[in-house]
């Protein structure tokens, strides 16, 4: 049994507790995250995985039980332990009888402020947690009572630690504040040297922020956003689905790069093409739009 991102909304709204984060961490925090699949072993005892597709930022993965399998791109990780995972890739988790995981999804993870860190080169591989994060916090996590505590002291940790660095790295800033204004207003065709030159700063130096930030170009990142948003309505709202809204210039436009977004060989058995196809039919019929021939 596989689930997938956007399309089995109810299992991962039913299976996951989930919460955001401490108002002063949420330009820096997605949400926290926890596993609770002790209802699905009955149906599912052979195991299952979910599936998630390319994102911004990171997850710092703790491990609070068995072992499980977490494939990146397409390459597959045995996880026995804690590690950090990067996003800018689709990944897909196998999980099996007595797993449980508990995770924190950053956009930006502010390590940075303390750390010589740059993300670029975490890229390929899931790497130990060890480095990022102090070992008596993750100890903290997997000995606290419950999700609510393991959320507790991480909102103290983090916030203190911004808190402590407010101001001191202006590179941090610059990425956290063009993620949020261009996510906001859905303004993700915004050209690199404009942002950059609302900064004072070069396109090569902008770019070397959001490399060390997020791992990804200001370009990829923006991008990522865009189609995700874009995929969330039309998977779950299709009859309120524009693409205009989004920036792209036409159907073929934007089908394109959510095919490419799409391109997962565990996914082939779902049809996503034909099935999204069904949806933009619908919402495109009433203007007049051409839909292009790769959607034959």
């Amino acid at each position: 049994m596989q689930h997938v991102e956007f399309f089995h909304k109810k299992h991962f709204t039913d299976n996951y507790h989930r919460t955001a984060p401490a108002a002063a961490l949420q330009h820096f925090i997605d949400f926290f995250w926890e596993t609770d699949f002790d209802a699905l072993w009955d149906i599912l005892p052979n195991g299952f995985s979910d599936v998630l597709f390319p994102n911004v930022g990171y997850t710092y993965l703790i491990n609070l039980a068995n072992p499980f399998v977490m494939q990146v791109g397409e390459t597959k990780f045995e996880m026995k332990s804690d590690g950090f995972l990067p996003r800018h890739k689709a990944i897909e988790c196998y999980h099996r009888p007595g797993n449980r995981l508990f995770g924190v999804k950053f956009r930006i993870a502010p390590v940075l402020f303390e750390k010589k860190v740059n993300f670029a080169e975490y890229r390929h591989y899931i790497f130990p947690l060890s480095y990022l994060i102090e070992s008596r916090i993750v100890q903290g996590v997997k000995t606290a009572g419950s999700f609510c505590d393991r959320v507790t002291l991480l909102n103290h940790y983090f916030t203190r630690m911004i808190k402590q660095h407010a101001g001191s790295l202006p590179s941090v800033d610059i990425v956290r504040e063009i993620l949020h204004c261009c996510e906001q207003d859905l303004h993700f065709n915004v050209p690199v040297k404009k942002l950059a030159e609302q900064y004072g700063i070069s396109t090569r130096t902008l770019q070397r922020y959001f490399e060390s930030a997020t791992s990804l170009s200001t370009k990829g990142a923006l991008q990522i956003l865009r189609i995700r948003k874009a995929a969330d309505q039309l998977a779950n709202r299709p009859g309120e689905f524009d693409f205009t809204d989004y920036g792209y210039y036409d159907y073929s436009h934007f089908y394109k790069h959510l095919r490419r977004f799409f391109n997962r060989e565990t996914l082939e058995s779902l049809q996503l093409p034909a099935a999204l196809l069904k949806d933009a039919k619908r919402t495109t019929a009433g203007n007049n739009l051409p839909l292009p021939a790769l959607l034959a």
